[in-house]
């Protein structure tokens, strides 16, 4: 197909796919002609990816390092997982302590070399922004976020597709990236619908 017909089949203006190609996200099509280049499913299918992680406030750079997942995947599932993750992770800060981190996440099942450093280090970043914050997790709260947590991430590794390693990063990239928000968004509506029926007197019309 030609590039008017792939813009029209993935939903992507003719100029942002021209961006994406000179950016290296986007394969070159094969040329037919000096002007013109012939373009198959896997762009289409390549695009979507590009515009759902855009879209969801992924930066270019952050892209870029997804698509290498795509590209190049580690053999080995759970290598394949971390590799994902770390590819939308912010990248890791010796300067953080982790003990607080670690300590934390041992109430997942973690254990020493199970999880990505880059996931342990967003962890430390996030307990270190409510210390500086001087806000105090709610008495009981951190155990339930934990088990919480733990339900979503076995009922979600069980879905992950075993059939390739690139369906494998796509679910997980996007999963996480695309979700996440709907987690957070639930959250928000939970806190609401607690709110209401604790506080009786509060208007919930």
């Amino acid at each position: 197909m030609r590039i008017s017909e792939l813009s029209a089949e993935a939903s992507v203006p003719v100029p942002t796919i021209k961006y994406y190609l000179r950016e290296g996200l986007l394969p070159e099509g094969e040329r037919s002609a000096p002007t013109q280049a012939a373009y198959g499913e896997a762009h289409v299918q390549r695009l979507r990816v590009i515009r759902a992680l855009v879209t969801a406030g992924v930066s270019i750079a952050e892209t870029r390092r997804v698509l290498d997942a795509l590209d190049d995947p580690p053999a080995d599932a759970h290598r394949l997982l971390g590799a994902a993750h770390a590819a939308i992770t912010p990248d890791v800060d010796d300067a953080l302590d982790l003990t607080a981190a670690q300590h934390a996440v041992e109430g997942l099942g973690w254990k020493p070399g199970m999880c990505d450093d880059a996931v342990l280090h967003d962890v430390a970043r996030a307990l270190q922004g409510l210390e500086s914050a001087g806000f105090e997790l709610a008495k009981g709260a951190l155990p339930v976020y934990l088990k919480s947590m733990r339900d979503v991430a076995d009922a979600e590794i069980a879905g992950v597709p075993t059939e390739s390693a690139e369906a494998a990063v796509r679910y997980v990239v996007l999963g996480s990236v695309l979700v996440e928000p709907l987690l957070l968004a639930l959250r928000r509506v939970a806190q609401q619908v607690a709110s209401a029926e604790r506080f009786s007197g509060a208007d919930t019309q």
